[in-house]
């Protein structure tokens, strides 16, 4: 098994046991069962996707008088952006270890029941404060969505078409912000609804659809891999049966038989320190390229896309209810981007799609900037610069997920996933929203190019990283890719 230095010591086990189902699952054809986990995983990214939206589309109302809050604009997609991120950061780091320990299917639904929550309190948002607050915890629960969920798509989804379905559940954050922003035009429009009852409700709607999403997700399963490390072998082996039927069924052909078996000393719960060693001693490498792939695109997106309004009414003259019409459009091509390119990734390779995509994105976003910069763009061709920008952007940025989920063993997966997101979201997601909210309120075209700039280097830089570090994981199993730290080795004295 290939790593990148000395190997780190298993955890305490309460059992061994050979099992075929990891095999079984990766020789899985396509079906409706697959189709099932699917929807009622990804559809968490199309409420995120609308919640950013909406609140970036909203700020130029908010700090309106009239709205029912004491807000700037500034504030909005400033301070609470970057509260909003902050959460999600924690969110990820403590539901993740708990994901690793407990499970992936316990905690997606305690995530979304967080992410609901939440949002509904915003909707009552009266003080800023309290709008603050519940940014915050609304992206507690949206972190903890992207560690359980990952981890639970990858360990479900058959080999051969893990990075495409990866990807496209990614970027289907993308439907959620053309929703967000054809929504915000019709909330934001006051022959509609007043300036203090639009807003609050375009996060009611999240709600709504959020308990929808809650009603699909009861019927996705645990993952059959953390179950049988877990020490619960016999659910994993009855529930690949019960999926197994289904599809011979539905297909009206047998099965081909499992390539292989792995054995593992079963165990309840893993450490930070063996985590920690894993991540940083066995795969330093893989640490590298997770980290600047999140750092890269956090930046770009967290940074530029919260104040896409912004920029829009303050150096084309759009009025605050059109924004989202433009946003729209940009979305558009977000979700294009992982939909047409995602099968490359399983076919041309990781590595080839994950740097290019990086490297254009940014060489094509310096072009942005200095069109902006000199002047000789319209709001119209600034957003067609920014659909194709981030064509290539997003289907790079969702990689970022897909690469952390698959390069680490599975005892680790849930909590690498969180860890990357929350020290890349960190370092681009938080200072970027700060940062980029002060460029852009300065009114000046040379700060907000600036900015543009810094993601473009980010996006370049980390293109450069995956170019030499990423890793050959299309088509392989999980267990090839990274091998889990609970297998049981050989006894060198027992064999001939």
């Amino acid at each position: 098994m290939a790593s990148d230095s000395s190997p780190v010591p298993v955890p305490a086990t309460t059992g061994t046991v050979t099992t075929a189902v990891p095999a079984r699952l990766d020789r899985l054809p396509w079906s409706r069962w697959h189709w099932m986990i699917v929807i009622g995983l990804g559809t968490v990214w199309i409420l995120d996707g609308l919640e950013v939206t909406i609140v970036g589309n909203v700020a130029g109302r908010l700090a309106e008088e009239g709205s029912g809050l004491d807000i700037t604009a500034a504030q909005v997609t400033g301070v609470a952006a970057a509260l909003y991120v902050a959460g999600a950061c924690s969110g990820a780091l403590f539901f993740g270890w708990l994901t690793d320990r407990y499970g992936r299917k316990r905690l997606f639904m305690v995530t979304l029941v967080v992410y609901l929550g939440a949002t509904a309190m915003t909707a009552l948002s009266f003080e800023s404060w309290w709008f603050f607050l519940f940014r915050f915890l609304t992206g507690f629960g949206i972190g903890g969505e992207y560690a359980a969920i990952n981890s639970a798509i990858d360990e479900l989804i058959p080999s051969l078409y893990r990075g495409r379905v990866d990807l496209v559940v990614n970027g289907s954050y993308w439907l959620g912000a053309i929703g967000g922003a054809l929504l915000s035009v019709v909330m934001l429009d006051t022959d509609v609804f007043p300036k203090n009852l639009g807003w609050r409700l375009s996060f009611a709607l999240g709600v709504v659809l959020g308990l929808a999403v809650l009603l699909v997700r009861r019927h996705v399963p645990e993952s059959p891999r953390w179950q049988f490390i877990h020490g619960r072998q016999e659910d994993a082996e009855e529930l690949v049966s019960s999926v197994e039927e289904r599809i011979e069924r539905e297909k009206g052909e047998a099965l081909p038989p499992p390539a292989g078996e792995i054995t593992v000393h079963q165990r309840k719960s893993i450490g930070f320190g063996l985590i920690a060693r894993t991540v940083f001693g066995r795969y330093p490498r893989r640490a590298v390229l997770g980290l600047s792939l999140f750092i890269g695109q956090a930046f770009l997106y967290n940074a530029v896309t919260f104040g896409f309004g912004t920029i829009l009414t303050t150096f084309f003259d759009v009025p605050t209810g059109s924004t989202g019409y433009y946003f729209a459009v940009i979305a558009a091509g977000n979700f294009l981007g992982p939909l047409l390119l995602g099968k490359l990734f399983d076919t041309l390779g990781r590595r080839i799609m994950i740097s290019s995509t990086y490297l254009l994105s940014g060489v094509l976003l310096f072009a942005t900037a200095w069109l902006f910069d000199q002047g000789s763009l319209t709001a119209t061709t600034m957003t067609a610069c920014w659909c194709v920008v981030l064509f290539f952007a997003s289907a790079g940025a969702s990689s970022a997920y897909l690469t952390v989920s698959e390069v680490f063993p599975m005892e680790t997966r849930a909590m690498a996933i969180a860890f990357f997101y929350a020290l890349g979201t960190a370092a681009g997601g938080i200072s970027g929203p700060l940062i980029f909210a002060d460029l852009t309120s300065s009114g000046v075209v040379g700060d907000t190019a600036l900015a543009f700039r810094i993601g473009a280097a980010l996006m370049c830089a980390a293109g450069l990283v995956a170019a030499f570090l990423a890793v050959k994981a299309e088509r392989r199993s999980l267990e090839d890719i990274a091998e889990p730290l609970s297998v049981a080795k050989p006894d060198p004295a027992g064999s001939r």
